[in-house]
């Protein structure tokens, strides 16, 4: 039967969603013309939704011809070749496949986390894909288990031991395409009547997925120290979503003191938990990370989430969460008859990746470039008049800096600027959730995709836009 991921809404209803994915997969030619539907009952107990839902879908997909319906039979996908407006839209989509003019234009874009192409061990991986499809024919035919194949949790599970300090068995590891994925799985696990607490600012994604699904949310402002548990207990909290290593936007570690008083919190009223996001703790620049609030973790509160895209590269859509026990068994008693939506070609090659060093050895190799990245822009600041008129927070860990900037002009104007010469900015003011005064010219850094050869003609891109 038809399976999708509503983890993806954004904007869409759910039966718009429904609607676009069933359109897209005839169109693709997975729905064959011809080919039987499901029933909207059944469909809508696979897909955990409602019978209207599919209703709606169904509806719009029959007005626009995509499908049609029997009396009694049921409802089958169309042949869309017969369709005078498919025609029209290919011959349309041919004529736009050409790159455009702007992006070919851009000097840098410090909103963008795409990985550069040098960087990414092609040659290795490579090797190891090859060995993969020698050595585990037998197994890439087999389906993979809903948490994921347990050679690569198990491989997982070594190397947070290893960078991470954490004692994690395999069994408590999930898999899946993406942190979007694996946030509605959370919500199927914990309920939709729990209220999820987000940091103001903070990553907008999550906020739009708990939308998207129906839940509740609550914004918690921050300190210097992080997320404050006093808001999450006024706000009536039950599940805490936080980046403590390496807060994204702003860029802060949360001290220990506040990561013992945060798992305090989480232990006074059973039904609450911290969704821990690590996303890029293995690009620390210096010194030694703190401990996860997973390792130092002794009830069974924090839930760790952590990703690929940041190490290997941003169309790597590969991540994990690792379940306190008892939640653990919650997913395997519930939601053990979810499909993996990772490949099993995928967890195979990136479980021996991990496990014959290559991954170790990409990881210092990644640091050490992006530590050259991140000094040479710097420097190219720091000599350039430009510094007199910023100045450079939270700079040691991940790939991004913030950097607040002393000028009479407005922040927009700033933007539009610097885009009109081909630098694009990513403002704080963007994440936050409030509508309290946000901070105006303080920009997110991001310097993964930034060309070294382009640096000091962005930094006097920076410089005419912000100050002149």
């Amino acid at each position: 039967m038809l399976t999708y991921n509503f983890a993806n809404l954004g904007s869409d209803s759910m039966y718009e969603f429904l609607y676009k994915c069933i359109k897209n997969d005839i169109l693709s030619g997975k729905i064959k013309a011809g080919e039987k539907l499901p029933s909207k009952r059944s469909f809508a107990k696979n897909l955990g939704i409602s019978v209207i839902t599919v209703e709606g879908a169904y509806g719009l997909l029959g007005a626009e011809g995509y499908i049609y319906s029997v009396p009694k039979k049921g409802f089958y996908a169309a042949d869309i070749n017969a369709l005078p407006m498919i025609k029209a839209k290919s011959a349309k989509a041919k004529a736009s496949e050409k790159p455009t003019e702007k992006a070919a234009n851009v000097l840098a874009d410090f909103s963008s986390n795409q990985t550069e192409t040098d960087i990414f061990p092609f040659s290795v991986w490579t090797k190891t894909m090859r060995e993969v499809m020698a050595d585990k024919q037998r197994e890439l035919m087999a389906n993979s288990p809903a948490a994921g194949i347990r050679e690569l949790r198990r491989s997982i599970a070594g190397h947070l031991s290893a960078f991470r300090a954490m004692d994690v068995e395999p069994e408590r590891i999930i898999v899946g395409a993406g942190t979007e994925y694996l946030y509605g799985l959370l919500i199927q696990i914990l309920g939709r009547d729990c209220i999820y607490g987000l940091e103001d600012p903070g990553y907008q994604k999550p906020a739009k997925i708990y939308k998207s699904l129906g839940v509740r949310c609550e914004f918690a402002g921050l300190d210097e120290n992080g997320v404050r548990p006093e808001i999450l207990e006024e706000k009536g909290v039950s599940v805490v979503h936080t980046s403590p290593s390496h807060h994204f936007p702003t860029g802060s570690v949360m001290p220990i003191s506040r990561r013992y008083e945060l798992l305090g919190w989480a232990c006074k009223e059973p039904g609450r938990y911290i969704i821990e996001d690590d996303y890029d703790s293995e690009l620390r620049m210096s010194g030694r990370p703190l401990p996860t609030l997973q390792s130092i973790d002794v009830s069974g509160h924090v839930i760790y989430m952590n990703t690929f895209t940041k190490t290997l590269s941003s169309t790597v859509r590969i991540s994990y969460m690792v379940l306190p026990e008892a939640l653990a068994e919650r997913f395997y008693e519930n939601l053990s008859f979810y499909s993996c939506t990772v490949s099993n070609f995928e967890q195979y090659t990136l479980a021996r990746f991990i496990e014959n060093g290559s991954f170790e050895k990409h990881i210092n190799r990644l640091r050490n470039y992006y530590q050259e990245k991140r000094d040479g822009l710097l420097s190219a600041i720091e000599g350039h008049e430009l510094y007199r008129h910023v100045t450079i927070h939270e700079k040691e860990a991940g790939v991004h800096f913030l950097m607040k900037v002393k000028t009479e002009k407005k922040e927009e104007d700033v933007i539009r600027a610097a885009g009109e010469q081909g630098v694009g900015l990513n403002p704080l003011s963007a994440y936050y959730f409030s509508k309290e005064a946000k901070p105006e010219n303080i920009y997110v850094m991001n310097y993964s995709s930034l060309k070294e050869e382009n640096i000091k003609k962005t930094v006097e891109v920076l410089y005419r836009a912000m100050i002149l």
